[in-house]
């Protein structure tokens, strides 16, 4: 794990978000080109989009030499890629770092914002999970509204687990998502930044962060110094790839974790040749912008 932590903390790359869970999969499959109609059960989904997820690892694009970690949904971490536990192909092969996705959706909207469910089964999880050599989780909870209890409730919940995850011997991703349509984002993520610092002040051990793309460039700063902070991410949130790039690299020291933004221009019927070449071209456009 030391040897991850350092790739983590010091080189220069981009963590790929490849964990949708069962709720958002048929919509980043549609987005492959791969439609409803194409599976009958939940098993022959997953299979489809674990097939579409071992299409972007196994690329020629997809190394550690612009990526320094990958965050996976439980069934893609239980899943081989070319006779490998995908944590291990994706380690031992790759040279990336793995993650994975640990919370079970969101709550109903309270206080402007939506905390996680309950998770009783987090702990055999997180077992399972460094079993398989995972070096660490993350876990989204989302800001509505500047709501400072409901921004306080988010914050308090993400590290009370982030403790029982690094307990477990992993690193936890705080996401404290910010809705990019959030109507008073600039002020909410002026009260976040102060519930993160303060929470940071008292974690038990370094933490990392993953938040939405700022309206102040820079203005997360104060969290990438932190001294229990190991890296900060940004999470594109909907934003269209060229304008996520355009964000990320004005803002220093923040690297990348985007979803939806990095599987843009891929498709299912793409030959090998077209598929490699498009990811490469996002997977440059996104480390370039990772870099600053």
């Amino acid at each position: 794990m030391e040897a991850q932590r350092q790739k983590i903390k010091n080189e220069s790359g981009f963590i790929a978000a490849l964990d949708q869970s069962g709720g958002s999969t048929p919509k980043a499959l549609a987005l492959y080109g791969v439609q409803p109609d194409a599976w009958k059960t939940d098993e022959e989904m997953y299979l489809l989009v674990h097939a579409m997820r071992a299409r972007i690892i196994t690329s020629p694009a997809f190394s550690g030499k612009r990526l320094i970690g990958a965050i996976l949904f439980e069934d893609t971490m239980d899943r081989e890629i070319l006779g490998k536990s995908t944590p291990d192909y994706l380690w031992d092969v790759k040279g990336v770092v793995p993650f994975l996705k640990v919370d079970k959706g969101l709550l109903d909207e309270r206080d402007g914002v939506q905390l996680m469910k309950p998770m009783p089964e987090l702990g055999a999880l997180l077992a399972r999970a460094r079993a398989k050599h995972v070096f660490g989780t993350k876990m989204r909870s989302v800001i509505k509204h500047a709501n400072r209890a409901g921004i306080d409730a988010v914050v308090a919940q993400q590290f009370e687990v982030g403790e029982q995850i690094l307990a477990a011997g992993l690193v936890p991703i705080i996401e404290p998502e910010i809705d990019i349509k959030c109507p008073d984002k600039k002020q909410a993520e002026t009260l976040l930044q102060a519930s993160l610092l303060a929470a940071l002040d008292r974690v038990s051990a370094p933490v990392m962060l993953k938040v939405t793309l700022p309206e102040v460039d820079d203005h997360y700063q104060p969290c990438i110094a932190h001294r229990n902070v190991l890296k900060v991410v940004a999470l594109s949130g909907g934003y269209p790839l060229v304008e996520s790039n355009a964000r990320l690299s004005r803002n220093h020291g923040m690297v990348a974790s985007f979803s939806r933004a990095l599987a843009e221009g891929l498709d299912a019927r793409q030959s090998q040749a077209e598929f490699d070449a498009a990811l490469d071209r996002t997977i440059e456009s996104i480390w370039q912008a990772s870099r600053t």
